[in-house]
């Protein structure tokens, strides 16, 4: 196809208005194909500029979402005839100067999510909504750029430490930007603004598969217990019980014990049915349930350098009979070519934790140490790098481990 055909084409189809109707696996084809062509298409500078501005984009989001911008556009917009807002009126209600919130308000024009009319009158973009309070991303925004104070200090970190791989969680990048060894999770419970948008990301839709684990895992052939009294399937660090509530759902009748294990604070905020028994525990501590059929993990041990990894796998190993399970369901990265996004959370665990998304060679190696064999691994059909597995490891006798 000549160039201009292919601009033109590319200019009907946007402005036709028809991709908002296509579904979910087509926009995602598309885009991932439109980024493909997006990186032939720019120049080293192009890149660059794109890369370094990024942080700036984002900054400029949150600033919004901190004076709560969002939630008084979409009011003043839905009591508007016209549907059209105003910088004055905005800046009244969410008390700052009207000259910042203009400034804030012109650069998310530049981000598609605000329509400029004059040089004070706005109106809301599909895009607008997405930020409000009350919505599961604007905890994401507030969390994802209060990464970005630790991570601007890793080359200063790396400078310092030789440029050795962290893999000491009381020496992590994130202790040195904040001169410290509080650590991730002690500097969160002091700061709640920040604990809260974090709760609230971990309960999020984007912590979430499309396909659940039990789509693909084996649940009626795996997990079997002889009475309802016996303990079926513990999730270790299972936050607010999101995971079990949707097992008991999908296997009504699966006789056996649900435990929903979690710090007091978590724990204790669950929300849970009476068919889930809500347990405090430090999974650094000796594992009060003894012999349940399954031990389920999600996304814990990613936050985990090896040396954690495995004092929190020894303890569930001490307290599993000779058929019990621990089912990890994490990310297995590829050996080769791994998404950004992928890369992005690996630096973010490296950063905070000193931890690392594992590789299937490296998850067996961590479940060795801990004297567990890995005995399947569990993906769904057509999965991704991005996409999180089922790791099964079993009980084994090891005099060494």
């Amino acid at each position: 196809m000549d160039i201009s055909q292919l601009i033109e084409s590319i200019n009907q189809v946007t402005s036709s208005g028809k991709l908002e109707n296509v579904d979910p696996q087509q926009r995602t084809q598309l885009s991932e194909a439109c980024d493909r062509l997006k990186r032939q298409c720019e120049s080293p500078v192009d890149k660059t500029i794109k890369l370094l501005y990024s942080c700036h984009q984002a900054i400029a989001i949150r600033l919004a979402v901190d004076l709560k911008l969002f939630d008084a556009i979409v009011k003043r917009a839905s009591e508007s005839e016209d549907g059209r807002v105003r910088v004055g009126q905005l800046s009244e209600d969410v008390k700052a100067d009207p000259k910042l919130v203009g400034r804030i308000m012109k650069f998310l024009v530049t981000l598609d999510i605000l329509e400029q009319h004059t040089s004070d009158t706005y109106s809301t973009t599909r895009f607008t909504e997405t930020y409000v309070s009350t919505s599961w991303m604007s905890g994401a925004v507030i969390f994802f750029t209060h990464m970005f104070l630790f991570v601007a200090k890793l080359p200063e970190y790396f400078e310092a430490k030789g440029w050795k791989n962290p893999d000491d969680i009381e020496d992590s990048p994130f202790n040195f930007a904040l001169g410290s060894k509080t650590g991730y999770f002690g500097y969160m419970s002091s700061k709640p603004y920040y604990q809260n948008a974090f709760d609230t990301v971990m309960a999020s839709p984007y912590r979430r598969d499309e396909k659940s684990w039990t789509d693909f895992f084996p649940v009626e052939e795996k997990l079997r217990v002889q009475s309802p009294s016996d303990v079926l399937l513990v999730d270790v660090g299972g936050g607010r019980g999101k995971d079990l509530l949707s097992f008991r759902e999908r296997f009504p009748n699966l006789q056996g014990r649900l435990v929903l294990q979690d710090l007091s604070h978590v724990a204790e905020t669950a929300e849970i049915s009476s068919e889930i028994e809500a347990q405090v525990h430090n999974f650094f501590d000796e594992q009060p349930v003894k012999g349940a059929k399954a031990y389920y993990l999600r996304t814990v041990l990613h936050d985990w350098p090896d040396k954690q990894a495995v004092e929190i796998l020894s303890r569930i190993r001490e307290a599993m009979a000779p058929d019990s399970v621990v089912l990890i369901h994490e990310k297995a990265m590829p050996e080769t070519n791994i998404p950004w996004m992928a890369a992005i959370g690996d630096m973010t665990m490296m950063t905070a934790f000193s931890a690392a998304e594992r590789t299937k060679n490296e998850w067996e190696i961590l479940l060795n140490k801990a004297g567990l064999n890995l005995t399947g691994f569990w993906k769904p059909d057509g999965t991704t790098a991005q996409q999180q597995v089922i790791i099964e490891g079993s009980f084994h006798s090891c005099k060494d481990c």
